[in-house]
């Protein structure tokens, strides 16, 4: 993969007692683990949200288009707030977002474990959703920094963390919350505050690598592109957009859904099925770790491609299938549809070289924002038919992503972005 250029260094050591700014060509490891680390702090954080809506339905008598309203206030406050933060910090890099975006999430896990009622734990679940919306944005620009020329294997390390956290819910409903009960969420504020000092020690070496040298491409004057040119990424931007739409709505569904389906339709108990969405989902932290390596070797548009219209025949047949087959067939969907999770943010960050943020921001709040809105509609749809008909008209959804065959190749997107740089050089 040819050097991006998009990110400059200064040849002098650091002061701090992380890793030294490197050359681009050089992957900090060590920084991407511990965002990685982050990434799972948070992410499993907001995973509690999803692992306590058995409890919560039992404990207060919820519906389901209650849980879907949860679900979408979580997720709606972190998709319309990333982009926001993103935008925010490629003006105007802010380290210290990322130990103060945790503090968000402590102070929300604080309150969930005791939410008297419904409004109370919407509160809590918004809090958690700040928390998230500070943390993605600076988090992948902390991702981009360290990638070196590994942009897709940096991604991927980042992403695993955060999917490996959103995998955990099915195992913390099995073992902690119908144990524990709703106060079980109290033993979340240790991730969190585990999460500031780490984050801490991130914002340092953040700070001292921009102070250091490292540079951003900066965003081009209006009509200094092609017009043509802008067109086609504008194109590429709304395929994409649809794309991850339909990967989250999806996904959302199976992850909230699915167990209550196996509860009705296959007789299981309530910690039985979510067995079989930890299966989904941590194999789909398996897939988001191989996608990137993946993608660097074969390809993003062909990785995307292959992620979106590869699930099609595995989620048509998922509704009719015995119990076992139904688990094989849960894994390699997991595992075939979130591979391409890293990769949708590297293709965008590509689009838009000189809105690394802002972008990714986007990208995985549309990710997180779709999936709410997502699971308030299939919420809608349980308490108007069965869960059997719902997961059945659900498996249409990766249908869609046929559309990934109108994405521009790697080779015109680099040829982009090398005039993007180009123009900025003049």
């Amino acid at each position: 993969m040819a050097q991006s250029p998009s990110l400059t260094v200064s040849p002098s050591g650091a002061s701090l007692p992380a890793p030294a700014p490197a050359p681009t060509s050089k992957t900090v490891y060590r920084i991407l683990i511990a965002i990685s680390f982050v990434h799972l702090f948070n992410d499993s954080i907001q995973a509690v949200i999803t692992a306590i809506f058995p409890v919560l339905r039992d404990s207060m008598s919820l519906t389901y288009v209650q849980i879907g309203w949860i679900s979408f206030a979580l997720n709606v406050t972190a998709s319309i707030m990333q982009p926001v933060v993103g935008f925010f910090s490629d003006r105007r890099p802010t380290p210290s977002l990322l130990p103060i975006g945790m503090c968000f999430t402590f102070t929300g896990m604080l309150l969930l474990a005791y939410a008297p009622n419904y409004v109370m734990v919407m509160v809590a679940v918004i809090f958690v959703g700040l928390g998230s919306a500070a943390f993605h944005p600076e988090g992948m620009r902390v991702a981009h920094m360290a990638a070196g020329n590994r942009k897709g294997l940096a991604q991927s390390i980042f992403q695993v963390g955060g999917n490996t956290g959103q995998s955990l819910a099915p195992l913390m409903t099995k073992w902690i919350f119908i144990p524990l009960g709703q106060v079980g969420a109290i033993w979340f504020t240790v991730v969190a505050a585990a999460g500031i000092i780490v984050q801490s020690f991130i914002a340092r070496w953040y700070s001292s690598s921009m102070k250091q040298g490292y540079t951003f491409a900066k965003k081009l004057p209006r009509g200094t592109i092609d017009p043509a040119q802008r067109k086609r990424i504008l194109g590429a931007t709304i395929i994409l957009v649809t794309i991850v739409t339909i990967r989250s709505w999806y996904v959302s569904a199976i992850s909230t859904y699915y167990n209550f389906y196996l509860q009705s339709d296959y007789g299981l108990t309530k910690g039985d099925a979510q067995t079989y969405i930890f299966i989904f989902m941590a194999a789909g932290a398996l897939g988001t770790l191989f996608g990137g390596p993946l993608a660097d070797r074969f390809g993003k548009r062909n990785l995307i491609a292959a992620s979106l219209i590869g699930a099609i025949p595995l989620a048509l047949c998922l509704p009719y299938l015995p119990l076992f087959w139904a688990g094989v067939v849960l894994a390699l969907l997991g595992f075939i549809l979130l591979s391409s999770f890293a990769t949708a943010v590297i293709y965008a960050q590509a689009l838009y070289p000189s809105s690394i943020g802002t972008v990714s921001g986007l990208i995985t709040g549309l990710a997180f924002g779709m999936g709410g809105l997502g699971s308030l509609l299939v919420g809608f749809g349980n308490e108007w038919t069965s869960e059997s008909t719902m997961m059945i008209a659900t498996s249409f959804l990766p249908l869609l992503g046929l559309l990934t065959l109108f994405l521009p190749n790697d080779r015109t997107v680099q040829s982009w972005t090398d005039s993007h740089l180009a123009t900025q050089m003049k």
